[in-house]
């Protein structure tokens, strides 16, 4: 197996537990229209296809003044439940980067925006084993476009094949396949059912994700 020299990590899902949070600020907002979202629907419009629910709005006629007022109301909503959640670190997370930062440069590329992203990290302790953050604002089209991670990569000044990404969505790891990078999937509650057939493995804990990357950097790594 080769070695790497930097790991591009996504936030949400693979860092941070919120994507239950940001499932429910969207069904919250969508059921005065009609429209129960499910857990199902959510991971198929949200974090497969990157399509979203403003669709089905348009479709009932809604116009995109109300589309328009409805994504502000949705980041106020998830800015919200991410204060209100307090610690979000996912389980073994801070000991995996602890023990990974003296072997490889890290960053975070993730489509949630710089508000959302710091809230969220506001109790982590996270933040300071990552050489850079890229939040939404930081490149011009979303996942599954490979933008993010290709400037990830120009950051780190690291071809492809010397770094890895870590995911939790389908439309994760497109991007990260599209910009030439093997990809870890991180099993959670959300994509338990999801295939991930190109992804380079698919992990089912941190402590698993920890041996993955300890076998590509060739060094021990305890969590």
């Amino acid at each position: 197996m080769k070695t790497i020299q930097g790991v591009l990590w996504d936030n949400d899902g693979v860092l941070v537990n919120t994507e239950q949070l940001f499932y429910e600020s969207n069904r919250e907002l969508l059921l005065p229209y009609g429209v129960d979202l499910t857990p199902k629907q959510f991971f198929d419009w949200f974090l497969d296809n990157n399509y979203g629910a403003w669709h089905v709005l348009l479709g009932q006629g809604h116009d995109i003044a109300l589309i328009n007022h409805l994504r502000v109301e949705r980041k106020r909503l998830f800015g919200e439940r991410l204060r209100q959640a307090g610690q979000l670190a996912l389980s073994g997370i801070h000991g995996l980067l602890q023990a990974l930062r003296p072997h490889v440069a890290m960053g975070v590329v993730t489509s949630a925006y710089e508000q959302h992203f710091q809230i969220s990290h506001a109790a982590t302790g996270l933040l300071p084993y990552f050489d850079f953050v890229l939040t939404r604002e930081s490149y011009a089209n979303s996942k599954p476009a490979p933008d993010g991670y290709l400037l990830g990569l120009q950051k780190l000044g690291l071809d492809p094949a010397h770094c890895v990404a870590v995911e939790d969505s389908p439309r994760g790891l497109r991007a990260a396949n599209a910009a030439g990078l093997a990809c870890i999937v991180l099993r959670n509650a959300m994509n338990r059912d999801y295939a991930f057939d190109d992804a380079f493995c698919v992990v089912e804990s941190m402590d698993e994700l920890g041996v993955v990357l300890a076998s590509f950097i060739g060094q021990p790594v305890s969590n």
